[in-house]
């Protein structure tokens, strides 16, 4: 969305097939933080960590092609798509001394995308991630029929409201933009595409599970999850987990990672903890 308004210069990106991939580039340092965010966000998803990480590193964030201000199409939308793109926007700006940080669906990208191809690439931040819950074949294929166009266009506001509130254990005023953001969506030409896209960036996490595949990833990792996190695990398929079990099952998967859990926070952890992910960040990088 070109009117949206961002807090730091943005720069693009061209990539195959002409994707132009919009991003934030803020802070100067020996690593570089790339931060990957998740469904049906968008980059200022981690304007509480960039404003105050840039002072100690270089802090990128970008729109993942089909979000923000980034390109539009009719892309393939799953993981393998996003890991590619990730690459190829890492490989473009020459980028070193990577230290991937992705938030739900933005987590399961960034594992792809080491899986895929790890150069370059020294560690792991994993926020709220998806890709630590499984599901069985039944279950992803109901979520696959829930998550339509049709629905997601259908989503009055208020559930709309509710739908953000829900991201938070207790949703601060300073993400309301994220509401007022959506809204101005609705009444763009834009927001049909939007529909079509978000289901099939579900269907994109359930058709290409990364949890079998953990045990392959040995750079050092940090998984960060809110404990009040209402999202993780799926509140209607998985009553009877907690976001702590799914949450070690990818930390004792993964054999150099490092789980911190945090009170107070639900799946927008990265912001409704800031300073404590912040904190937990900048140790783990000394």
């Amino acid at each position: 969305m070109q009117d949206w308004q961002y807090p730091y210069d943005v720069h693009y990106a061209v990539l195959s097939d002409s994707i132009e991939v919009a991003y934030v580039d803020e802070g100067k340092g020996d690593r570089t933080l790339l931060f990957i965010h998740g469904l049906g966000s968008y980059l200022r998803a981690w304007d509480q960590n960039i404003a105050k990480l840039k002072k100690r590193y270089r802090c990128i964030a970008l729109d993942l092609p089909g979000y923000g201000k980034s390109s539009k199409g009719a892309y393939a939308y799953d993981m393998s798509f996003f890991a590619h793109t990730v690459r190829q926007f890492i490989d473009a700006l020459g980028l070193e001394n990577v230290v991937l940080v992705g938030h739900s669906m933005g987590g399961q990208i960034a594992l792809h995308t080491v899986l895929q191809d790890p150069e370059g690439i020294d560690r792991l931040v994993l926020l709220a991630p998806a890709g630590f819950e499984t599901f069985t074949a039944e279950e992803s294929a109901w979520m696959k029929n829930v998550y339509n166009a049709a629905l997601i266009k259908a989503t009055p506001a208020e559930q709309i409201v509710k739908n953000f509130e829900i991201n938070f254990f207790e949703m601060p005023d300073n993400a309301r933009f994220m509401i007022d953001d959506r809204m101005y969506m609705r009444e763009t030409v834009e927001y049909d595409r939007y529909c079509e896209m978000v289901p099939r960036c579900v269907k994109g996490m359930l058709n290409e599970p990364v949890f079998d595949r953990l045990s392959g990833i040995d750079l050092p990792t940090l998984i960060i999850y809110g404990q009040e996190d209402r999202l993780i695990p799926n509140p209607f398929l998985h009553a009877g987990l907690n976001t702590e079990t799914v949450a070690r099952s990818g930390h004792d998967a993964m054999p150099n990672s490092t789980l911190l859990l945090l009170p107070e926070a639900g799946h927008f952890v990265q912001w409704e903890q800031a300073k404590a992910v912040n904190k937990a960040l900048r140790k783990f990088l000394k």
